[in-house]
């Protein structure tokens, strides 16, 4: 049905009532108090996972023909947004989704048989994403992991930080330097996509070390030391890494925009809620124009990124570029969630603060995202050069 704009619910993208609802009924079993049980004894979720897992949700974006559900990213989108909306975190499992993406798109039909059934039922997890390293950060194209083959395998040296999920992944997707920075033309190449069978490695080359954090999120730092993986687990072309790993992080984007959506419906959903139940002196806080702006104004800004999130997708999944709409929209949902996670603070005050309420729980895994994957400087830098045409300012 079209509005007077012409306007009409495909061309936002289908909403998916069905996945919504079914999605609901996973999380309901890990309420609130799962969640800050978890936080507590910096836990993995396990049981949620799992529960994810066997409803088939995991698997939506793998193809039928490999075992999954062959949905598009919008689907995706949905099934993460609306886990975060419930008040759930998808962060322990999320990987799962877009990390396969580069098997599926740049792997061997060989490869893709082998891993992505398993992907799809869970019987194998590739969470771990092995990029970031301590002296690079973001600057992907110096990183200092070398991969240098010897006959029929690689022998990997090097570190990466903030390697999420690494002691609950069967497979880590390891960016590493096949050619030295110094002997290509361009910084982008020599750098490979290797898959690594985390079961084997560790002990044998691969040592995991967690890393104590704010929120509850499983990251760690991995070390390689002469770890041997056979050249069969290369993806695609030698040294065409970047490109596969770029293409993979679109997908990212997107879907952590979706969970940033989510938490940002939840704080907005609080903060009205306790505004309309908690009265001082006489009255309801919510009457109050210094308690309704703000929500209303943050909860605006909200559903504007909404729409990019949505215009990223549709572009996903025509195969048309992406890459600005998907780091835009990025921004814009963590910084609406970021903004109602402050807000709902605000609007609960003390009370806030009280772990039994888990504002201040989600108040820490919200600001995660102006951070990661990418940080909302690096966004503003691509923007201006690459859609604006502004002067490359690093």
């Amino acid at each position: 049905m079209a509005d007077g704009t012409g306007m009409t619910q495909m061309d936002l993208g289908a909403d998916y009532q069905d996945i919504r609802d079914g999605v609901r009924k996973v999380c309901e079993d890990y309420p609130l108090e799962y969640w800050r049980e978890k936080d507590e004894i910096a836990e993995y979720p396990t049981e949620f996972v799992n529960a994810m897992t066997e409803a088939g949700y995991l698997g939506a974006l793998i193809p039928e023909e490999y075992g999954g559900a062959g949905l598009p990213i919008r689907a995706g989108s949905v099934i993460l947004e609306e886990i975060h909306a419930i008040g759930c975190s998808a962060a322990a499992c999320h990987a799962q989704m877009y990390i396969m993406g580069t098997v599926l798109r740049h792997g061997s039909e060989e490869q893709k048989h082998k891993y992505l059934p398993g992907i799809a039922d869970g019987t194998i997890r590739l969470q771990a994403f092995g990029v970031s390293e301590p002296t690079s950060g973001t600057d992907t194209t110096r990183l200092k992991t070398r991969a240098v083959r010897q006959g029929d395998f690689y022998l990997v040296n090097g570190q990466k930080i903030w390697t999420s999920r690494a002691k609950q992944s069967d497979l880590m997707l390891l960016l590493a330097r096949t050619t030295p920075l110094e002997e290509v033309g361009k910084r982008t190449d020599g750098l490979s996509t290797i898959l690594v069978d985390m079961r084997e490695a560790v002990g044998n080359g691969m040592e995991i070390q967690g890393i104590p954090t704010m929120i509850n999120h499983s990251t760690n730092s991995v070390f390689f030391d002469d770890l041997k993986v056979p050249v069969e687990n290369l993806i695609g072309e030698e040294g065409k890494g970047f490109r596969y790993i770029l293409d993979g992080m679109n997908a990212e984007r997107v879907l952590v925009a979706s969970e940033s959506l989510g938490d940002g419906r939840w704080f907005t959903e609080k903060a009205v809620a306790y505004a309309n139940e908690r009265e001082v002196f006489g009255a309801p806080i919510g009457t109050n124009q210094g308690i309704q702006f703000p929500i209303a104004r943050h909860y605006a800004s909200l559903k504007a990124a909404e729409l990019m999130v949505r215009q990223a997708a549709a572009l996903f999944d025509a195969g048309q570029p992406c890459g600005a709409e998907a780091n835009m929209a990025k921004m814009l949902s963590s910084e609406a969630a970021w903004e109602l996670a402050d807000v709902c603070m605000q609007t609960y005050g003390g009370f806030a603060f009280a772990k039994e309420y888990d504002i201040e729980r989600k108040w820490r895994e919200a600001r995660l995202y102006r951070t990661a994957p990418i940080s909302t400087n690096l966004i503003l830098a691509f923007v201006a050069q690459h859609v604006l045409g502004l002067p490359r300012s690093y």
